[in-house]
């Protein structure tokens, strides 16, 4: 098995919640043993990607800031190249929100042209308010990621999704949504490490968003049944993975 780089998701692929998915650590160590370029790529955006960065580092891998990449700072890149200018209100709690300013994004209070949502596990009644009137008034919403559900050590927290669905009926609205499956987000990651997209494998516990990204990329993808994913969910899919595997501790053994 042959592969340019590796876009790894994160919860449910290398740890769920603040437990380590055993053998996570050696298959990073074994990709950088063989030179393989990776990224970590989470829609998770209730944090900042440092927060996420030093996550691993407590967990015991070996990264840097540069492996990581977030559905924020995604995000955060497409506003600042496609929607240059534009005032933007955020939805997020407050590390989110300030690497959002502090990127260069103009953030306000009042009167903004985007609602900027992301997992905000901070949300409040006014800040759904604020979000639902700024949209009603003609704001564009864009979202970080579409996920419906956020895994935990023992089950799974409400995400961005049902929010998303929510502002969608109720302000008549269509979402523009960056994190995966868009593949955007593959592609960010691809250039980072400086290789063709097409040559690279994405793995991840979702069909929904990581394996989906990889087909709408045309990348080879693995699927890992150690986080969301059961085999039954697989079976009644019409998502196909290149790769099934119990956990990315299996994979070293492929890269021979």
């Amino acid at each position: 098995m042959k592969y340019t780089g590796f876009m790894i998701d994160m919860d449910g692929t290398v740890y769920k919640g603040g437990d380590l998915i055993p053998g996570a650590t050696d298959f990073i160590s074994s990709l950088k043993s063989r030179g393989i370029p990776f990224v970590f790529l989470t829609n998770n955006s209730s944090h900042s990607r440092d927060y996420y960065y030093q996550k691993l580092i407590k967990m015991g891998f070996d990264v840097t800031l540069d492996n990581v990449l977030t559905s924020n700072i995604a995000t955060i890149r497409f506003v600042l190249s496609e929607r240059p200018g534009k005032k933007v209100y955020v939805v997020g709690s407050p590390d989110v929100t300030e690497e959002v300013r502090s990127a260069g994004v103009d953030v306000v209070d009042e009167d903004p042209d985007i609602v900027y949502l992301t997992f905000d596990r901070t949300i409040t009644y006014e800040k759904i308010n604020k979000a639902y009137k700024a949209l009603c008034k003609g704001a564009e919403l864009i979202a970080t990621h579409p996920d419906d559900v956020c895994p935990t050590e023992t089950d799974y927290d409400i995400d961005i999704g049902p929010f998303i669905r929510m502002f969608e009926q109720m302000c008549q609205t269509t979402a523009t949504i960056i994190g995966k499956p868009n593949r955007l987000m593959l592609e960010m990651a691809a250039l980072h490490m400086g290789v063709d997209p097409k040559g690279t494998v994405m793995v991840g516990d979702r069909l929904y968003t990581d394996i989906r990204m990889g087909e709408m990329a045309e990348t080879a993808t693995i699927l890992v049944l150690s986080g969301e994913t059961s085999r039954a969910d697989l079976e009644a899919s019409d998502i196909r993975p290149t790769h099934v595997l119990d956990s990315v501790a299996d994979i070293p053994k492929m890269l021979d």
